[in-house]
């Protein structure tokens, strides 16, 4: 055997990034949204389950990989967890967490009830170091990119789940969620914004983090209507402003094929464009026939496309042995 070009598989693992666990945040944001189409369009469930089990298939993977990279390369995590940009990402494994339950819920209840309650817990522990040690240490301007919001904004995603559990106290705790992720968001998308403004644009392969900018309207959207059980004038404001971010980073995302070779940071696209078609779906719903129901209609064929390109590119990637070069920062 050519020592020079085989991998060890323990060697390739130590390059796989917790980031990756983006692919089951989309998915199951996808499996949410022809859930809700397969109802209002009468479109077969088939498409949703099938799209839901590979969600989870895909978990069950990327933790046993994960974990194989946590037992034999150690220091690889802890660079990770320690990198100001790639810490952010640990938050995707917290909110495949709490996103699993929704796809669980019609066939395993207890178990996704006790994800539910793991992703919850770990969700507002994460959320609480994060901003410790933003306040703790001194913090570069230029490092303020999108992937800021994963972790504190993440707790949005909470009452996505929580809101159908029907347990006593659980609205208090997405009023909770909603008042942490709602409120951060400000602060944060504005520093990101100036960051964005007034220095070097961000590198290649960190531009599909973009996208990230749109998830906390789009998300906020899901996770207030399913709180307050009604569209009301802020939940509109939300679906327009999550919109109109479209409109602003969609060109971005079109033109991502041309200016940036195909990173595993893509995945950072995949979950905003399905919050986006779920919230659309829903306000549809609540408009009545109309235009919407077409940009859902469009949005969720093009979520769909773009889901599938992404985990075609992925697989390929990584069956051609190119997981160090697709999972640089």
């Amino acid at each position: 055997m050519n020592t020079t070009t085989a991998t060890r598989p323990d060697s390739a693992l130590s390059h796989l990034p917790v980031s990756l666990f983006g692919a089951v945040m989309s998915l199951c944001g996808l499996c949410m949204a022809w859930r809700i189409a397969g109802v209002a369009y009468n479109l077969p469930a088939l498409i949703s389950e099938t799209i839901g089990g590979v969600a989870v298939l895909t978990f069950l993977g990327l933790c046993a990989a994960y974990g194989v990279k946590l037992v034999r390369a150690p220091a690889a995590v802890r660079a990770e967890f320690m990198h100001p940009v790639a810490a952010n990402f640990f938050g995707t494994f917290i909110i495949s967490l709490l996103l699993l339950p929704a796809v669980l819920l019609p066939y395993a209840r207890p178990l996704a009830e006790a994800l539910w309650v793991l992703g919850a817990l770990l969700m507002m522990l994460f959320a609480w170091w994060m901003v410790t040690r933003w306040m703790s240490v001194r913090q570069k301007f230029a490092q303020a990119t999108p992937a800021w919001i994963v972790p504190v904004v993440g707790t949005l995603d909470i009452p996505i789940v929580g809101n159908l559990l029907g347990w006593p106290g659980l609205h208090e705790v997405a009023l909770f969620s909603l008042a942490v992720g709602l409120f951060f968001t400000i602060p944060l998308f504005t520093l990101i914004f100036a960051r964005l403004l007034f220095e070097e644009p961000m590198p290649g392969a960190q531009r599909p983090s973009l996208l990230i900018l749109m998830a906390p309207f789009a998300v906020g959207f899901s996770a207030y209507v399913g709180t307050v059980r009604q569209i009301d004038l802020f939940a509109s404001a939300l679906f327009y402003l999550a919109l109109f971010m479209l409109v602003v980073l969609l060109p971005k995302l079109l033109d991502l094929p041309g200016t940036c070779p195909f990173r595993v940071s893509w995945w950072a696209a995949g979950f905003p464009m399905s919050a986006i078609a779920i919230a659309a779906l829903n306000y549809a719903s609540y408009l009545g026939p109309g235009l919407v129901h077409i940009l859902a209609l469009m949005l969720l064929g093009f979520t769909t496309l773009l889901v599938l390109g992404l985990a075609w590119r992925t697989l390929r990637g990584i069956a051609q042995g190119e997981l160090a070069t697709i999972t640089l920062i």
